[in-house]
């Protein structure tokens, strides 16, 4: 039996989402057959199969956040799966039941011990604590939308959770029976517990009330490493609701809390938090804080002569948080778009970027009226021979990967506290994805290729981008990226910096103006020339102004004064 593991789809990529199973559990799989697809910050990829054989075993759901290397589903012959088949069918009418597997949540009292589940309990799914973000290890489970006995279909909310990231509704991964919940509302609970069980309508024990198999109420016992949330007057603050409250200065004593028992909800403190930024009447603020440290005063040696007069000291109140912006209200004509998962990993990457990197944008406006001429020529041949139309962008790469060899420090990426200068230029290409995410794919050994294979190698990336056909490789070992929104004709943009790169080119729109021209003979004239910016954002770490101009003017020279016309044959 072999193990299928989540890929490494990219140098930092860490996670991704599975979002779909093209095969299910007893399919027969060929080797490199498409056998599920997953998202990740980087790419929407389908996964081959690595070996032929029969799916034995799916260990994570469509939806499910999982880590590179995670075991994902088991391949194994026909016969294991038909073993496993078997264990999972439900029990026989007056079999003896087998004792559940004992539950990672928090033990029931000793006074209200759970009563043994029946065999067909082996077909139940459990429901775990997700990873909602990369730092959260716990949550608060503050609402069960379900009680045992209760039909649930694949990704109807099952229960709603509170970490210090999101207060998030989460679905539940199989259709069944809620046969056990396992943590109640209130709960902290550690990423990956299991919260409940799901199983088939049969699944569900009958012989008994459904209210036996509700588990008395628990006391969770804390995370190991991680502070248990407050409890204020009886009511329970998730860690979402105690940061908003403490953050913005709010009384906790004057909030009406409208959850479940009264609870304090993260809609509730937003109330608050808007109330203050339109001026209305507020909820009056913290003049001191929750917890009051007790300050020892300091001991004073009395002077041999005469005690010096003691001025207090001047105390300044800590300022109060400026409040959170207002959340926008969604008219009845106003449409919600949920962000899909390239959109939040590239938001993470991109504010990841302007975190880490000093950024310094420097532009430089070029002539590429030799580089027209050759286009014009060469155009209809061109497009006969390759089948795409030949643009400025395989010029401007062609220039890009020249210039970087006299200006190494360009082709680099930090490690940590030092510079990596890369011998080998790998050219990563931004590409849109229909106005619904970008991707950044790499032409590997771009400094040896002449024009036409440059061209060749960016449109196969790019298409292949598209139709979701890169390979893990496809995403990783960039050393320079390109950005290109000239085709949309604009002036000059602030592109953000590839992590861990040290600069991006963006290529902005080329427009026929007139320009000052000088011939051989030193005389100025006026004439109508093809002429664009191209901007670089780069990283100040890595070097300085003087460096990075130079290398932009090199750029600007090779695209002004080479023979492009022995380049395109």
């Amino acid at each position: 039996m072999a193990d299928v593991t989540m890929p490494q789809l990219g140098e930092t990529v860490t996670e991704g989402t599975i979002t779909r199973w093209f095969k299910n559990v007893g399919d027969t799989v060929a080797m490199d057959e498409i056998l599920f697809e997953v998202s990740t910050d980087k790419v929407d990829s389908e996964v081959p199969s690595p070996i032929a054989g029969t799916l034995t075993e799916i260990l994570a759901s469509e939806g499910a956040v999982v880590e590179v290397g995670q075991i994902l589903a088991r391949i194994g012959d026909a016969g294991i799966a038909s073993a496993r088949a078997a264990v999972a069918e439900p029990a026989p009418i007056g079999a003896a039941p087998a004792a559940p597997a004992a539950p990672a949540a928090p033990v029931q009292p000793a006074a209200a011990p759970a009563p043994s589940a029946p065999a067909a309990w082996a077909a139940a799914t459990d429901i775990t604590m997700p990873q909602l973000g990369e730092t959260v290890t716990e949550g608060t489970i503050t609402r069960w939308f379900k009680n045992v006995g209760d039909t649930v279909a694949m990704d109807e909310i099952l229960f709603e959770v509170s970490t210090d990231k999101v207060d998030s509704e989460v679905p539940s991964p199989v259709a069944g029976t809620l046969l056990e919940i396992v943590a109640v509302e209130g709960a902290v609970v550690e990423v990956g517990q299991v919260l409940a069980r799901v199983g088939s309508a049969g699944a569900a024990p009958t012989a008994a009330p459904i209210e036996v198999t509700v588990p008395a109420p628990l006391t969770p016992p804390p995370a190991p490493a991680a502070e248990p949330a407050p409890i204020v007057e009886g009511l329970i603050l998730s860690p979402v609701v105690r940061r908003l409250i403490a953050d913005n200065g709010i009384d906790v004593s004057t909030l009406t809390g409208t959850g479940v028992g009264g609870r304090i909800t993260r809609a509730d403190v937003e109330r608050v938090i808007q109330s203050h930024a339109v001026g209305t009447t507020p909820a009056p603020l913290v003049t001191a804080p929750l917890v009051t440290p007790v300050v020892a005063a300091p001991l004073v040696t009395p002077p041999v002569v005469a005690a010096p007069v003691v001025t207090p000291p001047v105390v300044t109140p800590p300022p109060i948080a400026a409040p959170a912006a207002p959340l926008p209200v969604a008219g009845a004509r106003d449409e919600i778009v949920p962000l899909n998962n390239i959109r939040k990993r590239t938001g993470e990457h991109m504010v990841m970027s302007k975190s880490t990197s000093p950024h310094v944008l420097t532009a430089i406006e070029v002539d590429y009226e030799r580089v027209e001429h050759v286009r014009r020529a060469n155009q209809a041949g061109w497009k006969i021979d390759e089948g795409f139309s030949l643009t400025y962008l395989p010029f401007i790469a062609r220039a890009v990967v020249d210039a970087l060899r006299d200006f190494p420090h360009l082709n680099a990426s930090f490690g940590g506290d030092h510079l990596v200068v890369h011998d080998e230029v790998n050219l990563a290409v931004a590409v849109d994805i229909d106005f619904n995410g970008l991707l950044a794919p790499v032409v590997k050994g771009a400094g040896g290729k002449r024009l036409r294979q440059l061209a060749r190698d960016i449109v196969d990336v790019a298409a292949r981008t598209r139709t979701k056909q890169l390979r893990p490789a496809d995403l990783s070992g960039g050393t320079f990226t390109l950005t290109n929104a000239g085709q949309y004709g604009t002036m000059m943009q602030f592109p953000i910096i590839n992590q861990p790169q040290v600069a991006i080119l963006s290529t902005d729109g080329v427009k026929r103006k007139p320009v000052v021209v000088t011939d051989e003979f030193g005389n100025e004239s006026i004439a109508i020339h093809s002429v664009g910016v191209l901007a670089m954002a780069w990283d100040h770490r890595a070097f300085d102004g003087a460096y990075a101009a130079a290398f932009l003017n090199r750029i600007r020279e090779i695209i002004e004064t080479r023979n492009w016309e022995a380049e395109v044959h």
